[in-house]
């Protein structure tokens, strides 16, 4: 079939590409790349990608293609699936012989309630997705098709065995064709990564069990499948001559540094191909490793620090002690490597003092950047099960984000308000950033890089105006 994969037109500037992470807009601009749309698209033949945000695809522009194609595949998630389903609608409309199908968490977790609440779906493919559309969009009968929920001709709801998990991750086909073929890639960007960087898997699945954390407890699992060094080092090379303006490729494995001779077995080759790189890491890479992974052309890590106390690790599984990530911290530092470190607000066992406790840490480990989440409780995780049990989701706050598409304070406790969550991110990102000693870095940093200085400059212009829209939305919480 002629299939459309689809990133469906959102809030102004909802970033839905992180679908392994928060589905929402962002303190700046930031979007990654669709590479779960991706995957698939490079495994059916004459296909088509649209990931309409970065590109700012209207509905109507996109509504226009429909008569083009005889399948339309959607990535949905909890904030989206109400405007996705209404982009559904609109597609079928225009074309009323399309089918069209949804991927994603949401789905994976919730195949019969999505489909039930979205009559004009016809399908949704459930967990690690890619060949069960493969199978659709080569006319595979639905009842022969692992992994897919569907409705038959009565409308009844169908579920089909599930679909074996995928083993040999060479079987993918390189997403960077996908890429040249659909995507702008200059409109890609993400505030610590050089502009313009390029995003791809090298494995699925994390080894950590944190509570929070949506892919690995929803589609990728908790075993570390991995493509092989050279079938990795193929797309490079290929990426590199395809997208010669690329200044950074970053490798969005849950966890990069899961499988350690494996990324230093990586890094070497990067090294031989003057490849500057990051990735995702765990708080506990040794310094030795650290130094291998330098040498191969590593530049940044993007480290989950999540909270600075203690207990509040121990609650979410997050499996680090506070003292082995000050010393990786300071590792890092030492060689040179660049940290953007993530915080989350809220997680269980929050109080005003774990808060605090944080924003100390934090300033003590220092990281060049970093980024403040409100914990939010999704479907399928753990946190969602805990937050249901105990009473710390509440209704009125269980979309996650709000109408503008900005993350809400969903989770509650009971000596510390939705409210009291929700400015937390503010109070944390201002006595960070506004140290004389960090204000004085990043005005050298600027100093020395005119680009610097230009992203900076719009970089705060879009965080004031963020501040400004979470001010009006606080009521909400």
């Amino acid at each position: 079939m002629r299939t459309l994969f689809l990133q469906a037109p959102s809030f102004d500037g909802f970033d839905g590409g992180a679908g392994s992470r928060y589905q929402a807009r962002r303190e700046i601009a930031s979007f990654w790349y669709p590479t779960w749309l991706a995957q698939p698209a490079a495994l059916v033949e004459n296909s088509k990608l649209i990931d309409a945000p970065p590109h700012k695809t209207s509905l109507a522009e996109v509504v226009a293609q429909a008569k083009d194609f005889d399948l339309v595949v959607v990535h949905t998630s909890v904030p989206s699936f109400a405007s996705d389903v209404k982009c559904i609608e609109a597609l079928k409309a225009e074309n009323p012989s399309l089918k069209a199908g949804l991927i994603g968490a949401k789905v994976a977790v919730d195949a019969d309630g999505s489909l039930r609440n979205a009559p004009v779906v016809d399908f949704v493919a459930r967990n690690e997705f890619d060949f069960t559309i493969k199978d659709v969009a080569d006319g595979v009968d639905f009842k022969a098709i692992k992994g897919l929920s569907w409705r038959d001709a009565n409308g009844d709801i169908q579920h089909n065995d599930n679909r074996p998990i995928l083993e040999n991750m060479d079987d993918l086909p390189f997403v960077s064709p996908i890429y040249k073929r659909d995507l702008t890639i200059e409109n890609y960007f993400i505030g610590y990564l050089k502009h313009p960087y390029l995003s791809i898997y090298t494995g699925r699945g994390c080894k950590s069990r944190c509570t929070f954390c949506l892919w690995p407890q929803t589609v990728g699992g908790h075993r570390y499948r991995t493509r092989s060094v050279g079938h990795v080092i193929e797309e490079i090379k290929w990426a590199q001559k395809a997208f010669p303006q690329v200044k950074e490729f970053f490798f969005d494995d849950d966890t990069f540094t899961d499988d350690l001779p494996r990324a230093e077995a990586i890094a070497k080759e990067l090294g031989k191909l003057g490849i500057t790189w990051s990735c995702n890491a765990k708080a506990n890479v040794p310094y030795e490793s650290l130094k291998k992974l330098k040498d191969g052309g590593l530049r940044l890590l993007l480290v989950g620090y999540e909270s600075g106390n203690q207990q509040i690790l121990f609650n979410i599984k997050k499996g680090m002690r506070i003292e082995v990530a000050e010393k990786f911290s300071k590792d890092c530092r030492k060689l040179g490597i660049g940290i953007h470190g993530t915080f989350v607000m809220g997680l269980p066992g929050e109080t005003r003092d774990s808060i605090r406790e944080t924003i100390k840490f934090a300033k003590k480990v220092n990281p060049h950047t970093l980024q403040v989440s409100l914990a939010a409780p999704y479907p399928g995780t753990h946190l969602y099960a805990q937050a249901l049990a105990h009473g710390w989701l509440d209704s009125d706050n269980a979309e996650l984000v709000d109408e503008n598409g900005v993350q809400i304070a969903p989770l509650h406790y009971p000596n510390l308000s939705h409210k009291e969550i929700f400015d937390s991110v503010e109070t944390f990102y201002r006595e960070f950033y506004f140290r004389p000693s960090k204000i004085g870095a990043i005005v050298w940093e600027m100093a020395r890089d005119k680009d610097m200085l230009k992203r900076r400059l719009r970089e705060g212009a879009e965080f004031f105006q963020f501040l400004k829209e979470r001010k009006q939305g606080a009521a909400n919480c």
